[in-house]
């Protein structure tokens, strides 16, 4: 009881003008974590005055940004953290009642539908035309270009519900499928490129090699899923002036990359009003070292 009076004597004081009282009260509301946030939508609701109704907005926000810190977190805590589950969080920030669960169910749909195609006398190539066909073809999954004005389609929910995808969402989606289907392909750090590389069988990723290029059979373009080769990419280098590095082609961590998507996904806030998203989504993306 004590509790509900004392949130309840909060509430009531959310339209005070004075910002210090109002900044006293918000991080008193938010030590009280999730749990309160119907409390504050139920208010939202019964709430006529539009200053009013932003500051219960934010304090929303800032609620679930706190979980969301701690989700991620433990994600990265964890001894493999899932490149799916990453994703996923990464959804929650813009969708935080997005039913997760339908996109595990569509993801796993996916993955037996591709396993089903697969078996062990395939080679690498071979492979990533099943990929590719069941992806692109049977599930119909368009590519699209990168347009930081419409942050969902940087999402991995994006090819999973809508079935267009930009790059980076396309390239997470065919990543976590490589994983789970144990296909030796990996997400890689070409600069201002989403790329998957499939690695030779005698490739092992906890050597440390000087020039991993030289164990990489091909590439696919995570976007549409078509091969090319290593002439492709070096003409790619020579074209856009980029000093070839040998860390380009070493697979990146699941940690790295959704670090990665983060910072990409926070350029799509970049507006006057929405800059403390970007601010937030940067501080998620250190919070993964």
């Amino acid at each position: 009881m004590q509790k509900e009076a004392e949130i309840n004597a909060l509430f009531k004081l959310i339209d005070d003008p004075d910002e210090e009282v109002f900044n006293t009260i918000a991080d008193r509301l938010l030590n009280y974590g999730t749990p309160i946030i119907a409390d504050l939508e139920h208010l939202w609701e019964n709430t006529l005055d539009e200053a009013t109704l932003e500051r219960i907005e934010m304090m929303i926000y800032r609620l679930r940004l706190q979980d969301l810190k701690e989700a991620f977190v433990e994600w990265k805590s964890k001894p493999d953290p899932s490149l799916f589950e990453g994703a996923l969080l990464v959804t929650k920030f813009q969708f935080p009642e997005l039913a997760i669960d339908s996109l595990r169910h569509q993801m796993e749909k996916i993955r037996r539908n591709i396993w089903l195609e697969l078996n062990n006398y395939l080679t690498p190539l071979e492979q990533a035309n099943v990929i590719r066909n069941i992806l692109f073809n049977y599930y119909q999954i368009k590519g699209i270009e990168v347009n930081y004005e419409k942050p969902e389609e940087f999402l991995i929910a994006a090819p999973l519900q809508s079935k267009k995808g930009n790059a980076i969402a396309n390239t997470l989606l065919y990543a976590e499928l490589c994983q789970q289907l144990e296909i030796q392909a990996q997400f890689i750090n070409i600069p201002k490129q989403c790329i998957i590389a499939f690695y030779a069988s005698d490739w092992d990723p906890e050597e440390i090699v000087s020039n991993p290029q030289e164990f990489i059979q091909f590439y696919v373009e995570g976007t549409t899923g078509n091969a090319f080769s290593q002439k492709d990419l070096d003409q790619y280098m020579i074209r856009s002036n980029i000093e070839p590095k040998n860390s380009y082609y070493k697979p990146l961590s699941n940690v790295k990359i959704i670090k990665k998507h983060l910072l990409e996904f926070a350029k799509c806030f970049n507006s006057p009003t929405l800059q403390y998203k970007q601010k937030d989504l940067s501080d998620l993306a250190n919070l993964l070292g």
